[in-house]
C-alpha cells in the first residue's frame, strides 16, 4: 500500500524559512516523478514544485520560483521542500505527490499525502 506523509509545517513569520519533509512507503522514488502542491481554504490548488525521476530539471510555480527548492533522497524514500523568504500568501496546506508522469504529478497525481499546514504571519 502506497503512503505519503508530510511533516515540518508550522507557524513562521514573514521572511522566515521552513523545510517540509515527505516520507513515502509502498513505492520506490527511483521510478516516480515527485512534487509539492498547496491549497488554501476556498482557493484553487496550485503547483509548487516538481521533479522528474532522473532529477534533472526541477520546475517551480511562478509564485515560489527563486524562494523554494525541491529535492529528494531516493535511498531514504523521502522528498523535501525548502522554503525561504516566506510570505503570508504562502499560507496553505502543502501536499506531496508522486506519479509516473512528470506532467501528471503537478495536475492529477496518482498518490497524495494528507498535507501539512504552513502559516506565515505578517
Amino acid at each position: 500500500q502506497v503512503r505519503l506523509m508530510e511533516s515540518g509545517g508550522g507557524l513562521v513569520q514573514s521572511g522566515g524559512s521552513l523545510r517540509l519533509s515527505c516520507t513515502t512507503s509502498g513505492l520506490s522514488l527511483d521510478n516516480y516523478a515527485i512534487g509539492w502542491l498547496r491549497q488554501a481554504p476556498g482557493k484553487d490548488r496550485e503547483g509548487v514544485a516538481c521533479m522528474s525521476t532522473p532529477e534533472i530539471s526541477p520546475t517551480y510555480g511562478h509564485r515560489v520560483k527563486g524562494r523554494f527548492t525541491i529535492s529528494r533522497d531516493n535511498a531514504k524514500n523521502t522528498v523535501f521542500l525548502e522554503m525561504n523568504s516566506l510570505k503570508p500568501e504562502d499560507t496553505a496546506v502543502y501536499y506531496c505527490a508522486a506519479d509516473g508522469s512528470l506532467g501528471r504529478v503537478a495536475a492529477n497525481p496518482a498518490y497524495w499525502g494528507q498535507g501539512t499546514q504552513v502559516t506565515v504571519s505578517s
